[in-house]
């Protein structure tokens, strides 16, 4: 999550697919994501106010935990910070695993929210950015579920190193905000989709008590969906973790990325999964974003003073399923 929703890398080595019916690969559900994910301590690399910690220290101090169908990772909500301290204690999680083709269905009831906050649910490979690209699908870089301040809809974005482009004119119900790709040239900020509706992102994301995103992957195209916990359009295979799933029956995508003026086959590679919660930063610390959402003061102070503020900023995860082999092509 360089800076936008991050797209998911395709390898230039994977046999080519079209799409259609794919097969589960991994599941992630409760104590998965503590076994087979990992926590990443590391320096936010987009200058949050934030200290991610370890595994260990986000278990002992319940920013973290699990039960048989739940993943809860949350934000420190009690303690004050001076200016000299470090950031306010969050968590950041990535897959173990590392996904070319593939489709992905994320089941969340609750995603973090409030003034400060930048949550994101994103793929892009492990430290090598962003020549292997980045898919957003909750967030802003190439991700799937991206936003910051509360602020919704959800923006889906691509992130490249490299020359791409997506047509002004594509077969998808949501609205392009830019058509570059190359982070050289768009100064970061993607190839972005605003989702059409509001309960894609933050309160009313939460209201409506969550939903599924999901994103396919091939080397022609890549697709994001979404659908409200309550749609009730919402595809049998998508809501009910099903074994196999059929993306031909999903309708149009929120966000279309197809390869007409981007080789995705050489600007992705394979991506790890991450979840994060960073505050502030390079986008929601902007003093214009930020005060635009209604948040008071600095950002910067706001995250030091007010504890209380980051109550509800945490992720509920249902679950994870990742499909990887495609049994039939559209």
């Amino acid at each position: 999550m360089q800076f936008t929703l991050s797209v998911f890398v395709i390898s230039a080595l994977a046999l080519e697919t079209l799409g259609g019916t794919w097969t589960i690969g991994d599941t992630y559900v409760g104590q998965d994501f503590l076994n087979s994910w990992s926590f990443e301590a590391e320096a936010d690399p987009t200058g949050g106010r934030v200290t991610y910690v370890d595994q260990t220290t986000a278990l002992n101090d319940n920013l973290t935990y699990v039960s048989s169908d739940t993943l809860i990772m949350r934000v420190d909500d009690t303690t004050v910070l001076s200016s000299s301290d470090g950031g306010r204690n969050s968590v950041r999680i990535k897959s173990n695993t590392a996904y070319d083709y593939h489709v992905v269905v994320i089941d969340v009831r609750h995603m973090p929210e409030g003034c400060a906050t930048w949550p994101a649910f994103w793929e892009t490979n492990d430290g090598n950015w962003p020549a292997g690209g980045e898919v957003d699908i909750v967030s802003v870089t190439p991700s799937m579920i991206e936003g910051v301040n509360s602020v919704s809809p959800n923006l889906v974005s691509l992130h490249v190193g490299s020359t791409c482009s997506m047509p002004s004119s594509r077969d998808e119900s949501g609205t392009p905000q830019s058509n570059d790709c190359d982070v050289n040239t768009d100064g970061n900020s993607g190839c972005g989709v605003q989702n059409p509706t509001t309960n894609s992102f933050g309160p009313d994301f939460n209201s409506a008590g969550g939903g599924w995103y999901t994103m396919e992957r091939t080397s022609s195209e890549v697709k994001v969906w979404f659908w409200s916990r309550t749609d009730g359009s919402v595809p049998s295979d998508v809501s009910s973790g099903a074994s196999t799933v059929n993306t031909d029956n999903w309708g149009t995508p929120a966000a279309y990325f197809p390869n007409t003026s981007c080789d995705l086959s050489s600007v992705f590679s394979s991506n790890n999964i991450i979840f994060d919660i960073t505050l502030c930063g390079d986008w929601a610390g902007q003093s214009s974003v930020y005060s635009s959402a209604g948040c008071s003061g600095t950002c910067v102070d706001y995250v030091n003073a007010n504890p209380g503020g980051f109550s509800n900023a945490y992720w509920d995860v249902a679950s994870v399923h990742v499909y990887t082999t495609e049994t039939s092509s559209s």
